[in-house]
């Protein structure tokens, strides 16, 4: 509806214009009292009547058969992606030239923090790297060296196993032979030392064997500690450079800058807020009608839009979606109509409209932008 009171406002001056130079021409011709009335003075005050009861018809037409078709509002405004720059690291700015509201491209690098400490850091945990690859090369070369032990010990088992069993039998014989007379005792005595010894020895090979074995457990205990060692230096590595790329910030988006307050040698915090970046390839319209206006509207309808900045432009969107809850479910404090206070007031429900052309628009259309926009519903 406001819609329409815009657009007939030269109509309603063109009519005005017409009913004042029809009067004037009346005016004209009952101030000449001496000259007779002719016939056609005297069809100029139904002439006039007439004009205006077909214009106001005309008008009162127009007015019913637009409030019949259309559903507008003047609760709408235009929206568009605005994009938050980040600083991802703390520093002190060394590069900061951009201007308030200035319009850049996407990849453009927009602040420079000083790189000296991430620089050092990369450094650091390349050195950290290398240190965790020489251990793991130490405990690798251990290997060989433990599993030569191992089969050493292992030959030498098999060599002590076959002198036991000959002390064993030596000691049987001597035994026998002693008891007989046949041998001195010293003899018999020596064959049980041999024996003995052999017996110790045995069992101090299968122990070295078995130090071996717990060895070759601790090596590769070892390696695989390093490697995990390995993994957590390249980790850090990686965070060290991603950290070093952070110091450049880059444009996320194309667009226009918001208000910066930024200036070379200021310090800023990881994780603070620098300014906005406020895209322009995408425009749309969200709109609040009121509950009782949507019962009509669906996707796809036409809707003529009039920017309150730019009056005099014709442009047209077309709904892109409803939202499935009213306005106020959305607010800070959301109304609870349980508690005893219940007023009924109209709800009003937020429509999404993407406008035609944006390409040919982005010029005028600026985000928040108040606007009416007029649905046809029928």
């Amino acid at each position: 509806m406001t819609l329409l009171l815009i657009k007939n406002v030269n109509l309603v001056d063109y009519i005005s214009q017409l009913s004042l130079h029809l009067l004037a021409i009346k005016t004209n011709i009952m101030e000449a009292p001496e000259q007779q009335p002719s016939p056609s003075n005297k069809l100029v005050k139904p002439l006039i009547f007439g004009v205006l009861a077909i214009v106001a018809a005309y008008f009162i037409f127009t007015k019913v058969n637009h409030a019949l078709s259309y559903e507008g509002t003047d609760n709408a405004q235009i929206e568009t992606n605005s994009v938050p720059v980040l600083s991802r690291v703390s520093g002190y700015i060394t590069n900061f030239n951009l201007l308030d509201y200035q319009q850049v491209k996407k990849g453009d690098t927009l602040v420079v923090i000083d790189d000296s400490e991430y620089v050092l850091a990369v450094r650091q945990a390349e050195a950290d790297l290398l240190a965790a690859e020489a251990d793991l090369s130490s405990a690798e070369a251990q290997l060989p060296t433990i599993g030569s032990d191992q089969d050493v010990a292992a030959a030498g088992i098999s060599v002590e196993e076959v002198t036991l069993r000959q002390a064993k039998r030596d000691v049987a014989r001597d035994q026998a032979l002693f008891k007989e007379g046949s041998i001195t005792q010293r003899q018999y005595e020596r064959s049980q030392s041999a024996y003995q010894t052999a017996v110790q020895v045995l069992a101090s090979s299968k122990s070295k064997l078995k130090q071996a074995g717990t060895q070759t457990g601790n090596a590769n205990a070892q390696i695989q500690r390093a490697k995990a060692t390995i993994a957590a230096r390249e980790t850090a590595l990686e965070r060290a450079k991603l950290n070093l790329t952070y110091t450049k910030i880059i444009a996320p988006a194309g667009g226009k800058l918001g208000k910066t307050n930024l200036k070379s040698g200021q310090y800023v915090q990881g994780g603070q807020q620098l300014f906005g970046l406020v895209s322009n390839d995408n425009y749309w319209i969200v709109a609040n009608f009121k509950e009782t206006q949507i019962e009509h509207m669906k996707v796809g309808q036409q809707v003529e839009i009039v920017v309150d900045g730019y009056p005099d432009h014709e442009i047209t969107g077309t709904i892109s979606g409803f939202s499935d809850a009213t306005g106020a479910k959305f607010s800070l404090l959301p109304p609870d109509n349980s508690t005893g206070n219940f007023v009924k007031v109209t709800q009003r429900v937020p429509v999404t409209i993407q406008i035609n052309d944006t390409a040919s628009l982005k010029g005028m259309l600026k985000a928040g932008l108040s606007v009416d926009v007029d649905v046809k519903v029928k």
